[in-house]
């Protein structure tokens, strides 16, 4: 796994990533919204806020253990739009972050592993990320 600073979770994603972004609004709601997330720190990040950053691919590297994290402790966590609907966000991540982070995938699966009847009986569908064979790459 990655190592960060020890107060990286109260940093902001422009903070972390040493990339700002312009203040100019946008005609787009979502990206103004992706913009005001990175300029607050990931502690106060919601559910819902990295559910939402992560479905854009945005602050991955940092994004995935907090979601990890929250996974552990209700596999079903819930943003704004259905029970599971942050672990469906991680599930959908694409292969070559996973490839590169292949601690976080271990973790990820060990997890979906252990909540396979819950996550089923929401209908998420866990086929697809189980079968990434890591080890091949």
């Amino acid at each position: 796994m990655k190592k960060f600073e020890n107060n990286w979770r109260y940093k902001t994603l422009e903070n972390l990533e040493k990339n700002k972004w312009p203040d100019d609004d946008s005609d787009y709601r979502l990206v103004n919204r992706i913009a005001a997330l990175r300029k607050i720190p990931l502690n106060d990040f919601s559910v819902e806020d990295m559910r939402l950053m992560i479905c854009q691919n945005e602050g991955l590297d940092y994004l995935i253990p907090l979601a990890i994290g929250v996974l552990t402790n209700d596999i079903l966590a819930e943003g704004d739009i259905y029970e599971g609907d942050l672990l469906q966000s991680v599930l959908r991540v694409n292969v070559g972050f996973w490839i590169e982070n292949k601690d976080y995938w271990k973790t990820l699966n060990d997890l979906v592993a252990g909540n396979v009847k819950r996550i089923e009986e929401r209908r998420i569908d866990i086929a697809v990320f189980t079968k990434i064979n890591l080890e091949a790459q």
